[in-house]
């Protein structure tokens, strides 16, 4: 039976749903199902929705009383909370306040002054938070789950598919991909993993039989100000762009930990290398000078071609 493969945009991103070893029409019927899924938790945690979960929340800020959360968001704040604790700080679901001073389609950089302003609001510690509850103490503040959105999508609609039945394919979410099983004869899927500064190209490429490869990186979102890259990726701590790395690039058994430990990586710049290396997860880095790092083990392909989910995007 061939591959069918579903095309589909949410979250601002391209997205696909590629599903082997069924026929076409319950192919069609198990990807439908999935991209209802993914759509569900966009409307569910978009801060461009004022009716979203997210946008409840931030909208409360620095009023006094707590807003009660479900067991979905109540888990995906605590794992917030885990990664903040995980990466010493610097990922912080509260920093997306600072997008308020980053125009990246400008090509003007923040004042310092406006930067300044913006940081009493950013941290995670905060936040007031007993599992069930939250409040975020000063107005102003918000949450954001831009950071692992995709992600969790991904491995929700992973989980149903494999509910369903399904055994080979991927769901990709912009570059977030969660494989489903082998191809039909048992070959591992080839993913390209796209070039950091040569948009089209892919840098190398990874065979995976299972799990998840999750990219993140200082091209998706950027602009360049007297020859210096300003990227999307802020650090919470200063309100500046992270510098050190052009992309990393993890590959974890589920996508919410692959996407989680690639984020950090990045925002932890030249200390990433020795947290890589301590989460028993395999990864490839491309530093800022455009060299190669990848974790011992690792069958990556330079610049490989010729792939069937072709080039993984930046999330």
């Amino acid at each position: 039976m061939m591959t069918h493969l579903f095309e589909f945009s949410v979250m601002a991103s391209r997205c696909s749903i590629r599903l082997a070893g069924i026929d076409e029409t319950t192919a069609q019927r198990w990807a439908d199902q999935a991209i209802s899924e993914v759509r569900r938790i966009e409307v569910k945690y978009s801060r461009y929705r004022a009716d979203s979960m997210v946008s409840q929340l931030n909208a409360a800020a620095g009023q006094a009383a707590r807003v009660e959360v479900d067991e979905e968001t109540a888990g995906l704040i605590g794992f917030a909370g885990e990664l903040h604790r995980a990466s010493s700080g610097m990922f912080d679901i509260t920093s997306g306040v600072l997008r308020r001073a980053w125009d990246f389609r400008s090509g003007r950089l923040p004042s310092q002054a406006q930067i300044e302003s913006l940081l009493p609001l950013v941290g995670w510690e905060q936040v007031e938070w007993d599992g069930l509850a939250l409040r975020l103490p000063q107005a102003g503040m918000e949450l954001d789950f831009g950071g692992f959105g995709k992600e969790y999508a991904a491995d929700r609609a992973a989980s149903l598919l494999q509910g369903l039945g399904a055994t080979s394919g991927s769901v990709n979410l912009g570059g977030d991909l969660r494989v489903l099983g082998p191809q039909p004869d048992g070959q591992p899927w080839r993913i390209g993993i796209a070039h950091p500064r040569h948009p089209g190209q892919v840098v190398a490429s990874l065979p995976l039989m299972e799990g998840a490869l999750a990219t993140s990186g200082d091209y998706e979102r950027f602009m360049v100000v007297d020859g210096l890259r300003y990227c999307h990726l802020l650090n919470p701590r200063s309100g500046w762009p992270v510098a050190h790395w052009q992309s990393v690039s993890v590959s974890a058994p589920a996508c919410l930990a692959a996407g989680a430990i690639s984020s950090i990586a990045m925002l932890l710049g030249s200390g990433a290398a020795d947290f890589l290396r301590g989460q028993g997860a395999s990864w490839m880095a491309v530093d800022a000078d455009g060299r190669l790092q990848c974790s011992d083990g690792l069958d990556a392909s330079a610049g490989a071609t010729g792939t069937e989910d072709r080039t993984i995007e930046a999330a």
